[in-house]
């Protein structure tokens, strides 16, 4: 069995679990991915594609101490597009988690107010906004009748190789 950290682990399951929801989701038609239900963030793409720019945005903050920036007019992602940006962004992030240290800040500007705010956070609201985000995407889909994926940590760990 191979060793790996704590943070790896995490940062490739996330990665893991974005690729698998979009897989998924690569099936569904247009008016499938319109879809949404009260309480989630919007359509199953827009949902999709939030992730993804966010993740952009995060992965930017990390590793450049820069803000990513999309141009308003761009148009809608494909899932091709954004599976291709989670898995660039997921391995920018598995390798950047390691690196990270308590005192490594980044400059935003907060509502308007300059704040100095700790990597670790910004890697911290990684997890926890593509979890939320996953979830609700998958109740969209449960709401369809269609059977999401299991994105547990427990299928990710029998679908890798330790």
């Amino acid at each position: 069995m191979k060793t790996i950290d704590t943070l790896t682990t995490l940062f490739s399951h996330n990665l893991w679990a974005n690729l698998r929801l979009l897989e998924r989701c690569a099936d569904l038609t247009s008016e499938q991915l319109a879809a949404s239900i009260p309480g989630a963030r919007g359509s199953i793409r827009d949902t999709l594609e939030h992730m993804t720019t966010a993740e952009q945005s995060y992965f930017s903050r990390i590793s450049t101490d820069k803000p990513f920036i999309r141009p308003e007019d761009s148009l809608p992602m494909t899932i091709v597009e954004m599976k291709d940006s989670m898995r660039a962004t997921g391995n920018g992030l598995i390798e950047w988690a390691t690196k990270v240290q308590a005192e490594d800040m980044v400059h935003l500007d907060w509502d308007g107010t300059p704040r100095e705010v700790p990597k670790t956070i910004i890697l911290t609201q990684v997890i926890n906004h593509a979890t939320e985000h996953r979830e609700q995407v998958k109740a969209i889909l449960t709401e369809m009748g269609i059977e999401p994926p299991d994105l547990q940590s427990w299928a990710y760990f029998d679908e890798i190789d330790l």
